[in-house]
């Protein structure tokens, strides 16, 4: 599984927004794979943010 992959998981998984600090304790991984791993989701369209700072699976 990608890193890609484990995050979008944690945000299916968490249920509501949450920030990268949240990704980072849901996974264990580092805080520069989720920030990286978290660009690329944002600049595929597969997350968005509701609300400054948080995050959620686009619906």
């Amino acid at each position: 599984m990608s890193t890609e992959e484990k995050v979008l998981d944690a945000f299916k998984n968490a249920g509501k927004p949450v920030g990268a600090g949240k990704i980072v304790e849901l996974t264990g991984l580092d805080r520069k794979e989720v920030d990286k791993a978290m660009k690329s989701l944002k600049e595929s369209g597969s997350i968005v943010s509701p609300q400054r700072c948080l995050w959620e699976v686009k619906k």
